[in-house]
């Protein structure tokens, strides 16, 4: 008996190791391979360079069942590096797919073999997170099924017909381009999008006052959206027609469930429906107790899965996606027949978001929340400018009513906010677990596009360390006036909205301007966990952070910690070009700038065409202070040389600047000290010393908007020299000028600018 008992206990562990075995191999892999490679495409007259997968864009839809096992084979064919992200999944660190953070990036013409369990259900997506690569087509859907017997299988909702949909845009500008000229404060997509707000429009408005407070809080015009896009694209197509779903016919009272990801690298979209209500049964892919609303934001990166009815025979009823600022949109027209189309959004009222931005802003660049406790999007700052509720004028509500920003209390159409979301499940976390609560302001400006929080960016700041076990609650603050769609990777957190222990579960929170949300997570996945925003030129320039878990073993895809952190870095320590040059009948101006989160290196050049004119170059090396960058300490290096008017004994009298020292202004090889200062109204007010003891105090303010293609320009200083200018905006890169100069005098000129 006791030889029998001593089999057993050796026997037992093999046979568990076999049922353990016979449990995984039990379990179904589903293969995806999909082949990276460039191609070329014409969504908007012009043929440019995209990324296809498996040679269609958006990627494929990608579909598992809960309790498979992912297999994805990704061939790079490009000539440069490429990842995959999975959105809002559970997974091993090391199969998250961020370059230099849980894995080195994938090199050209080699493959990575990403695997993991299919440990949960609902809508989610997928994307490069190399570079720019989501902007010209690598953003895909990833769908996860649930079991039929699943506990949570919604009966009506979970077995309805369906479509995955994902939302993306197209530009005709490369996107490196355009992260370019979004830090050099290019404003020619308001030009594209029709969103000016010059001084004559604001008079023509009405709102020449409201212009000049603007100006005078030194702001750069409202937007409510940063790139323009040519087109905007629903499953790769700007319209498509949705009449049979699985080889059925769709009819007059079937529902459809929409499963909606936002691939969309900088828009946001609303979704409206010609059919009627919209019902909205999941967002980033957790369920959420069905609520019936007319309209909802969808904010880049998120997911929502709505279902919609088919409500008469012989029509197609218009699904659209209209980018928040109005300017495009895309259609699904659903069932059959004649096309129901559903009103397009009306343009917005800029002057009265200007006016609504002037009151928010303090004169130190602070928000000023005005008294109101602001969540959940449930006041929507922008309500000002919608006239679909506030009318085609001005506003209904007084300054002074706290409903003024809520749309839901103003007029009779039901907008979908998260304090309106309820999970069905209880979601509360461990209660006999630690807390970790940090504070996070999300910190910016337009003029410079240096998006960060806490006023650092990411290669500024150490990884934050948590501990596996705890609960980590993050109090979010919006302290910068654009809203941020801030995600989570590899766990769901709680968004406490009101909802108790039903409280949804999300990765992605949109938080808007002088909001306040608190979200919390259970610390439950070792790694380095990326927390960022999803706009993405906000990300690349350095709006996140990095959660790492404290003694966590060494992640074995990421063999030299310190090249990969350099890697990772090097994405907002970037330096950024531009140069502009005035070819005119008096000389040739110009200047050139290399500019990154906090340092700046230019130089501006005068070339006359005589001895006279003669020439001067003056070039600073400068770093930017405080948190809206409006203070620049400097070095420079001032050259100048012009041909002197003599007596007639020769003799060379120098004039005197306003300080009473010899002007060198003609004559000067001097190395200096200086600060840039910019002034209300974005004058730059600028005092330099130079080495030979002389001063100079000079204004200036460039892009002065006259009209909507007119920009005035002026320059003084104390050294007796002074011009005045004007642009006329042919193009992204041509402009018509004329300018006169003291020194110079009046010309006329073809001005160019990269």
């Amino acid at each position: 008996m006791d030889n029998q008992k001593n089999i057993y206990k050796k026997l037992l562990p093999i046979v568990l190791m076999l049922l353990a075995n016979t449990n995984i191999f039990g379990q179904k892999v589903v293969r995806y391979d999909l082949y990276v490679k460039d191609t070329l495409v014409n969504f908007a007259g012009n043929e440019k360079r995209a990324i296809a997968v498996n040679g269609q864009i958006p990627m494929p839809t990608l579909t598992f069942t809960e309790g498979d096992t992912a297999e994805i084979h990704v061939h790079n064919l490009l000539k440069e590096e490429t990842s995959l992200h999975w959105h809002g999944l559970f997974l091993p660190n090391k199969e998250d797919g961020v370059p230099n953070l849980t894995q080195m990036p994938i090199n050209p013409n080699t493959t990575h073999i990403y695997r993991f369990p299919i440990i949960q259900n609902g809508t989610h997506w997928y994307h490069s997170h190399s570079g720019v690569q989501e902007q010209i087509g690598m953003y895909g859907n990833f769908v996860m099924l649930k079991k039929t017997d699943d506990k949570t299988f919604r009966k009506g909702i979970d077995d309805l017909p369906t479509l995955p949909i994902v939302l993306s845009e197209w530009t005709n500008v490369k996107p490196e381009n355009i992260h370019r000229m979004l830090h050099n404060a290019n404003d020619y997509p308001a030009l594209k999008k029709n969103s000016v707000q010059s001084y004559a429009e604001a008079i023509k408005a009405g709102h020449f006052k409201t212009k000049l407070k603007n100006e005078w809080k030194r702001m750069l015009a409202m937007d409510v959206s940063d790139v323009y896009y040519e087109k905007i694209l629903m499953n790769g197509k700007s319209s498509s027609d949705l009449t049979t779903i699985d080889g059925k016919e769709l009819k007059a009272g079937d529902k459809v469930r929409l499963r909606i990801s936002n691939g969309g690298a900088s828009s946001y979209f609303w979704l409206t429906y010609a059919g009627g209500k919209i019902t909205v049964v999941a967002n980033d892919g957790n369920d959420v107790e069905p609520v019936e609303v007319d309209r909802l934001i969808i904010a880049v990166s998120e997911t929502y899965d709505i279902v919609v009815t088919i409500p008469a025979e012989n029509t197609a009823f218009e699904f659209l996606a209209t980018t928040e600022d109005r300017t495009n949109s895309a259609s699904l027209y659903i069932g059959n027949g004649i096309k129901q189309l559903k009103s397009p959004q009306p343009r917005l009222k800029y002057f009265e978001g200007m006016k609504m931005m002037n009151d928010m802003m303090k004169m130190n660049g602070d928000l000023d929340d005005m008294g109101m406790n602001m969540s959940l999007n449930q006041m929507d700052m922008n309500v000002v400018m919608y006239p679909e509720i506030t009318g085609d004028s001005k506003p209904k509500q007084s300054d002074n009513d706290p409903n003024r920003y809520n749309a839901n209390a103003l007029a009779d159409i039901v907008t979908l906010n998260y304090a309106m979301l309820k999970s069905p499940n209880n979601t509360t976390l461990p209660k006999d677990a630690p807390v970790k609560e940090l504070k996070f302001e999300l910190t910016g400006n337009m003029n410079r596009y240096m998006w960060s929080i806490n006023n650092k960016v990411v290669s500024e700041t150490d990884k934050i360390l948590i501990k596996k076990g705890e609960n980590v609650r993050i109090v979010l603050y919006n302290g910068s006036m654009m809203r941020h769609p801030m995600h989570l990777h590899g766990h769901d957190f709680r968004l406490l909205n009101g909802q108790g222990d039903n409280a949804p579960l999300k990765n992605i929170v949109d938080i808007m301007p002088m909001e306040t949300d608190t979200l919390e997570f259970n610390a439950n996945v070792e790694g380095d966990w990326f927390f960022h925003c999803h706009i993405l030129y906000h990300m690349m320039s350095g709006m996140g952070r990095v959660f790492s878990y404290e003694n966590q073993a060494p992640n074995p895809l990421i063999p030299n910690p310190k090249l990969a952190q350099r890697k990772l870095f090097a994405d907002d320590r970037k330096f950024h070009f531009m140069a502009e040059n005035d070819f005119a009948t008096n000389g040739n101006d110009g200047m050139a700038m290399y500019q990154g989160t906090r340092w700046s290196i230019g130089t501006e050049w005068r070339l006359g065409y005589n001895d006279h004119h003669g020439y001067e170059t003056e070039t600073h090396i400068g770093r930017y202070i405080g948190k809206m960058q409006w203070l620049m300490p400097f070095i420079g290096f001032d050259w100048r040389y012009r041909k002197l008017e003599t007596d007639a004994m020769g003799n060379v009298h120098g004039e005197k600047n306003l300080f009473g020292q010899t002007n060198t202004k003609d004559n000067r090889r001097q190395f200096s000290l200086g600060v840039a200062y910019t002034l209300p109204m974005l004058i730059t007010l600028q005092t330099e010393i130079y080495h030979d003891g002389n001063l100079r105090v000079q204004l200036m303010r460039e892009d002065i908007p006259i009209s909507k293609r007119v920009r005035a320009s002026f320059m003084v200083n104390t050294d007796k020299e002074y011009m005045a200018g004007l642009r006329y905006i042919v193009n992204k890169n041509i402009g018509l000028t004329t300018h006169y100069d003291s020194d110079m005098g009046l010309g006329f000129g073809l001005f160019l600018n990269y």
